[in-house]
């Protein structure tokens, strides 16, 4: 399989851990790439819906797909969100390639990008929205759960699919989150940093736009997730692009549960095993050398 070459690619919002999660289509799109730099912006593994019942083949295939970016020298940089929040006490651990870490700053051509995941300004993280914003994801995950069942159902009956989970969820935005806000506040704080470029995960929705206040300009992007939109930014070709997942042009391929037995025992010891157990020891051993 060809692999497009991409200088940056972002992600954000696979949520691993649960049903909603499009792990397989995500994998699919990591294949397909070749990326220099990817950066993972948060919520990749759900910690607020983790369960040990339920982490299937394709969900291991995604980890295991990052794993052979940073095998093939890719640097992978994975930036916390509050779904994974639990990973911002090992904030700033680098290994190698990888690097996880609470926010990133990373110059292109002399023009600074701001990268963090945005819940903080939402306030998610505190314990009372936490309650709310849990109740929140689970239902969220629930509706999309319902909406793959009710699109298997149309696609039988040869109907187009339907998105009621996204139709809620703006709905949703409108009245709660005022995406508006979320977005606006964030661009006016990078501009008055200095910053060039903004990129956030957090609220599922992809965004590329320019920005304008009375102090200056930013370019404000958003990665989406990989529930229900199955986009990413992409940096090629001195500039940014939203990529969106196109399901009847990409391959997916469906993980399949390994097998695996623990072998702990080395030849040498292994011949000694056997030797023991032999009905006539002394004899196993002359004819082997070892007497």
């Amino acid at each position: 399989m060809s692999q497009r070459r991409v200088e940056i690619a972002v992600v954000s919002d696979l949520h691993l851990g649960t049903y909603a999660s499009r792990a397989r289509e995500f994998t699919a799109y990591l294949k397909s790439i070749d990326p220099r730099v990817l950066i993972l912006n948060g919520d990749m593994i759900d910690g607020w819906q983790f369960s040990k019942r339920y982490f299937p083949p394709d969900h291991i295939s995604a980890i295991k797909e990052i794993f052979n970016k940073l095998s093939t020298g890719t640097r992978v940089i994975y930036i916390t969100g509050n779904h994974d929040d639990c990973m911002r006490r090992y904030s700033d651990l680098e290994l190698g390639n990888f690097l996880l870490t609470d926010k990133v700053v990373i110059e292109i051509n002399g023009k600074k990008v701001w990268i963090f995941h945005g819940d903080v300004f939402d306030h998610t993280t505190t314990r009372q929205a936490k309650f709310w914003g849990k109740l929140g994801s689970n239902g969220y995950a629930t509706l999309l759960v319902f909406n793959k069942w009710m699109n298997a159902v149309s696609h039988f009956f040869g109907r187009e699919k339907l998105s009621l989970s996204r139709k809620v969820m703006e709905q949703f935005h409108k009245r709660i989150v005022n995406i508006d806000a979320f977005e606006t506040k964030i661009a006016e704080l990078a501009i008055e940093k200095r910053f060039d470029t903004v990129i956030c995960g957090h609220i599922h929705q992809p965004q590329k736009k320019e920005v304008r206040t009375e102090k200056g300009t930013v370019n404000y992007l958003n990665s989406g997730d990989w529930m229900e939109h199955m986009t990413a930014l992409e940096y090629s070709g001195n500039q940014w692009s939203l990529y969106t997942y196109n399901e009847k042009e990409m391959k997916t391929e469906r993980a399949i549960k390994e097998k695996t037995r623990a072998t702990v025992l080395t030849n040498e010891i292994a011949f000694y095993l056997h030797a023991l157990s032999d009905t006539n020891n002394e004899n196993f051993l002359r004819r082997s050398g070892h007497r």
